[in-house]
């Protein structure tokens, strides 16, 4: 068992989570249900699935590191659409994307580092 709070993917991602909740509220209200329930379901799913996957044993692990990695790659999908649709600005969708891209990396290392331990 491993302490996800100590976890520097962990920290990252959750701070995303926080950032995006706040981005998100600047979104139009007829999205409520839309893309914002969304993003916002993708964003907590990464941390989550982390401290999930520490819980157990190491191939549980790296399977929750997989679904939080492929939630990643969800909420840059819809990212990439709420910016096309101008519900997010240029400056906050590259912080956005810049921070998710670090995350991804740092799952992608972290569950390397497990299948070879």
């Amino acid at each position: 068992m491993r302490n996800f709070r100590e976890l520097r993917i962990s920290k990252e991602s959750l701070e995303l989570s926080v950032d995006i909740y706040k981005v998100l509220e600047e979104f139009p209200s007829e999205e409520k249900f839309g893309i914002t329930r969304q993003i916002s379901r993708c964003s907590v799913s990464i941390p989550s699935n982390i401290a999930e996957g520490c819980r157990g044993t190491k191939k549980e692990l790296t399977h929750f590191l997989s679904i939080s990695l492929g939630s990643s790659f969800e909420l840059e999908t819809q990212l990439q659409i709420a910016f096309r649709v101008g519900y997010l600005n240029e400056d906050s969708f590259n912080e956005i994307m810049l921070r998710l891209g670090q995350i991804q990396k740092g799952i992608n290392a972290f569950r390397s580092k497990i299948k070879y331990d």
